[in-house]
């Protein structure tokens, strides 16, 4: 996926889930922040941002702010956005293997899953999960406990023990990471409950992306670890 009209700017801070001061060309400007999650070791006062300038002249913020160089110089997509769009091209290029009619949005039992599909006759499941926490080349997911997440982990389990083809998908929206492992510390139970998926059936896949400023795209598998603490 590609952005247009992408600029640099520095970050000052964030005013709300929704919002954050920049500095770009020397004046303070509002810009949209495209994740509501926590990200504080992504946003943090001096980092290197990127914005795309949004083509509504009518909006309260003009730039949507889409990528940010931490410290250490890794550069992470931190749109919310991002991974479900990154994983609809994977998968209509074959990332799970020949698919047929593939859609997004789709209600299964008492959860809405990001992707279904058929795939040899039988229904394929697909949540996906967008990773933007990065410690020392371990990617953590999630940053803030989810229950939305964790119903969609099990709803997955659920499915599985039916005989559907069910697969979490972690997008890990930056290069350069050994090992995707569950956020034990933050919320244990997801943890749990991606094992319980595994045991099930149920897939547990992890992808890095190539990141540009105006760039991102599902790039390479990267290993799973799922060993409790």
């Amino acid at each position: 996926m590609r952005y247009a009209n992408v600029v640099e700017a520095a970050f000052l801070r964030r005013l709300n889930r929704f919002v954050a001061e920049v500095e770009l060309d020397g004046r303070v400007e509002r810009v949209h922040v495209k994740n509501t999650g926590r990200c504080a070791e992504l946003l943090v006062k001096g980092n290197r941002v990127f914005l795309e300038k949004s083509g509504n002249p009518a909006r309260k913020t003009l730039y949507d702010l889409v990528a940010v160089v931490k410290a250490g110089g890794r550069l992470v997509n931190m749109d919310s956005m991002a991974p479900n769009r990154m994983a609809g091209e994977w998968l209509s290029g074959g990332g799970l293997g020949p698919l047929e009619n593939l859609r997004s949005e789709v209600t299964a039992g008492d959860s809405r899953f990001d992707f279904a599909a058929r795939q040899d006759g039988r229904p394929v499941y697909i949540e996906v999960k967008g990773c933007t926490l990065e410690e020392s080349g371990v990617a953590r997911f999630p940053d803030a406990p989810t229950l939305r997440g964790l119903k969609h982990v099990r709803g997955l389990t659920a499915l599985a023990r039916q005989g559907c083809r069910c697969a979490v998908l972690v997008v890990i929206q930056m290069k350069g990471v050994k090992v995707f492992r569950p956020n034990w510390d933050t919320q244990p139970e997801f943890g749990e409950a991606l094992i319980a998926a595994r045991d099930a059936g149920v897939e547990v896949l992890a992808v890095d992306c190539e990141v540009r400023p105006g760039f991102a795209g599902i790039d390479a598998p990267v290993p799973v670890d799922l060993v409790r603490p």
